[in-house]
């Protein structure tokens, strides 16, 4: 027969939600510096741009 699982406490609860969150904030910074890194000409590595895709056509 099934038995029903213990209940999560909240402070487990909000430590998982914190973590995932701080991963998510982490992650946006960076995407977010690495779009200004591209628009500043900063950025260090390759990546096509529209002369190169338009050369290739």
């Amino acid at each position: 027969m099934a038995v029903p699982k213990k209940k999560t406490s909240k402070s487990k609860r909000d430590k998982r939600k914190a973590t995932w969150k701080r991963k998510a904030a982490l992650q946006a910074q960076r995407a977010l510096s690495l779009g200004k890194a591209v628009l500043s000409g900063r950025s260090s590595f390759v990546y096509p741009t529209q002369e190169e895709e338009e050369e290739e056509s």
